[in-house]
């Protein structure tokens, strides 16, 4: 049996949020979302996190979240750098923010040696998904050749907030279970009871409540590093009129391998309730979740108290 790895990225600072919401305290002893993605990943069985950060982050980082994870499991530290790119790839004058969550792995790729999750630092996911994750990527399944990886489905209108729109990649599954494409949205949000997505604006089209979408909770293996590194260059040839804010995301490069047939995705739909902070007013309504899964005796009061 293979113990995977946790992949936490947490570079990004929040735009709409308007901080650094990844480690705003939703916990009452001002643990952030992602001490309880840890926390879960841990006792479904994962034995590494590696978090991807900037490095002027590091020492606040590391004295708020990382010196009491440091205390119950290996620990790893990676930076998001603009200018850690492929050889022969340079970043432009100009550019300022990291490359997306594909880039955000493949900084990864000196210090992850095994399967790996990839989550996002400011998404709660539920213990139920890191379970299904963690029991994938230590039994490795015969994909004949294929790269073996696997997503966490959710439903999409369990992963909505009241206050603005959302990001959301479209999943079509097949009928044995298997990821066929992702179409990335970067504009959904609830009308009454439709949800809608727009691409300009302007026009909105309805999208199905139970439809799954792709939070970025992937299970990976190391082979992807050489795959985002090849898809780099692809990236930059596509985007040179506006590679100053274009994004290199991680379900395309994985929606890119399965349309090559070279990977395959197993989709494991999660029923947990998404609750994430996208925008200030959505930290209240996370509070209040956790609160209430803490009552349920789902986590303790104090994460780290018996661990440490």
């Amino acid at each position: 049996m293979i113990r995977p790895a946790l992949v936490i990225m947490a570079a990004g600072m929040g735009s709409r949020y308007g901080g650094l919401k990844q480690v705003a305290p939703v916990g009452p002893n001002g643990e952030c979302i992602m001490e309880y993605s840890v926390y879960d990943a841990l006792r479904a069985g994962f034995f590494q996190v590696v978090f991807v950060i900037k490095k002027e982050m590091e020492e606040a980082f590391r004295t708020k979240i990382g010196k009491k994870i440091e205390k119950v499991t290996d620990v790893g530290y990676v930076f998001q750098d603009i200018d850690d790119l492929p050889g022969g790839l340079k970043a432009p004058a100009g550019r300022e923010k990291p490359w997306g969550t594909a880039h955000a792995v493949y900084c990864c790729r000196n210090v992850v040696k095994t399967p790996f999750a990839v989550v996002n630092a400011d998404d709660f996911y539920g213990r139920t998904s890191f379970k299904m994750l963690c029991d994938y990527l230590s039994n490795p399944q015969n994909t004949n050749g294929l790269y073996n990886f696997c997503m966490i489905g959710y439903r999409l209108e369990n992963t909505l907030t009241e206050h603005g729109h959302v990001a959301r990649g479209i999943c079509r599954i097949n009928a044995t279970g298997y990821l066929e494409k992702v179409e990335e949205r970067t504009k959904i949000q609830r009308f009454g009871e439709s949800i809608r997505y727009t691409e300009d604006g302007e026009k909105w089209v309805e999208i199905p409540a139970d439809s799954i979408v792709s939070m970025n909770m992937w299970g990976l293996t190391p082979e992807l590093f050489g795959e985002i590194e090849a898809g780099f260059f692809r990236f930059f040839a596509r985007n040179r009129e506006n590679i100053l804010s274009a994004e290199y995301f991680l379900p395309v490069v994985i929606d890119a391998l399965i349309a090559e047939k070279k990977a395959c995705v197993k989709v494991f739909v999660s029923n947990e309730q998404w609750y994430g902070m996208t925008y200030k007013e959505d930290r209240p309504l996370v509070q209040e979740a956790i609160a209430g899964l803490i009552r349920e005796k789902i986590y303790p009061e104090n994460l780290w108290e018996d661990r440490s």
